[in-house]
């Protein structure tokens, strides 16, 4: 294969066969299960699962409590937050999940965060590619006020354990990083079952108002600005632009705009099919492009170039999580631009180690599975499905070969 394509990595072409997949399914499958045990195990108490105390008990006992600790999703799984829940079995990490604070720059918002608004979402940095996503679930009808909230006041990462510092620059880079770009990778019905809910007008020049929820002052306004069908990235591509509003209705602040961009060619149990790859290769490349073009943005310092991306799809892993994997290796063969500004290389701090040691010797040459095992690392269950890891080795071939 490697005589016929021109650059494709020595990895990629020997990880091609049956045998190798194989072995890279059972060992993604068999770390999955660990984290999960661990996850069911740090529930919160008030949890019905964990009701049944027997259960509790053996799966405790069994499961490492620095795993119990490390994959906690015990914020998520309150109780409390379930009607925030799109799906009942699939919680953020504590340790990575996105907390939507108020508009203050000052405030350095942690996954502790008493003052902070729950979002069934996590932070997750590429691997390979470095570059920083918000990995999350379909906004509910309940959710969507939060979710917009996040566009509109900005988040921060998470510092990282490596590197203390970045607590503070993570602060003050807060409103300079406003995310301006969103992928959406389901349609909103699909087989005649809720996906999605939408959360601004399908019509140019029409604005919806998303009520706050209890205890939350500011209304925000929604207006779709334009939308364009991209045929060959398969997308429909939106401008939407974001305003606070006072309890009586005033403008509050300046707006706030965002590209949506929907991808339409990737069935929910499934992965888009091979006559489909070139396209979504082309969405990647789009969305890319799209969240550094800073024409809607005009007059307004210090903006960061390339700022995070949310990704959702129903849940926020199985295609958001396979998408994700797809544009970091897209981003470290060059197919993506790096993260940072154009002609610089942005530092990369390395992610933490993860408690279940590394992966198996022989593994250890194949950067997707790296890759996928560190985005599990990071939210439960990324890229859930068996078809959907094996695409992704598809597709990055594709990649090589069109550039060929």
């Amino acid at each position: 294969m490697s005589g016929t394509i021109p650059g494709l990595p020595g990895w990629l072409e020997r990880s091609h066969n049956l045998e190798h997949l194989t072995a890279v399914l059972r060992t993604l499958a068999k770390r999955e299960r660990t984290r999960r045990s661990a996850r069911s195990a740090s529930q919160h108490p008030s949890h019905p699962l964990k009701r049944h105390w027997l259960a509790h008990l053996a799966s405790t006992v069994q499961t490492n409590a620095e795993h119990v600790a490390h994959y906690s999703i015990a914020v998520g799984s309150d109780p409390a937050y379930a009607p925030l829940n799109r799906y009942a079995d699939i919680y953020p990490y504590d340790r990575t999940r996105v907390v939507v604070c108020p508009g203050d720059d000052s405030h350095a918002c942690g996954s502790g965060c008493e003052a902070g608004r729950y979002l069934n979402a996590d932070w997750v940095r590429e691997l390979w590619g470095g570059k920083w996503w918000v990995a999350t679930q379909a906004p509910l009808p309940q959710t969507a006020h939060t979710f917009l909230s996040m566009l509109v006041e900005g988040i921060s990462p998470p510092p990282s354990p490596n590197d203390p510092a970045s607590a503070t620059e993570n602060r003050n880079l807060r409103s300079e990083r406003r995310i301006r770009t969103v992928v959406q990778l389901t349609q909103n019905l699909e087989s005649g079952m809720r996906k999605a809910h939408i959360y601004f007008p399908p019509v140019e020049g029409q604005s919806w108002v998303i009520e706050p929820g209890e205890g939350r002052a500011d209304p925000i306004e929604v207006t779709l600005v334009r939308a364009q069908t991209v045929d060959e990235a398969h997308c429909v591509q939106s401008v939407v632009r974001l305003q606070l509003l006072s309890p009586e209705r005033a403008p509050v602040g300046d707006p706030v705009v965002f590209q949506h961009l929907l991808y339409a060619s990737w069935p929910d149990n499934g992965v888009p099919a091979r006559e489909d790859r070139e396209g979504l290769l082309r969405f990647a490349k789009l969305v890319d492009d799209a969240n550094r073009d800073l024409s809607l943005y005009t007059g307004i310092a210090d903006l960061d170039p390339n700022p995070p991306i949310v990704a959702n799809c129903s849940a926020g892993v199985g295609r958001t999580g396979a998408f994700i994997a797809l544009c970091s290796l897209l981003r470290h063969y060059g197919f993506l631009s790096p993260p940072g500004t154009e002609g610089s290389q942005a530092k990369i701090s390395p992610l933490p180690e993860s408690p279940l040691g590394p992966l198996p010797d022989e593994l250890k040459d194949d950067l997707i599975v790296q890759e996928i095992d560190s985005l599990r690392e990071q939210r439960p269950g990324m890229v859930q499905r068996d078809d959907q890891v094996v695409m992704i080795y598809e597709a990055l071939i594709a990649a090589f070969v069109s550039a060929s």
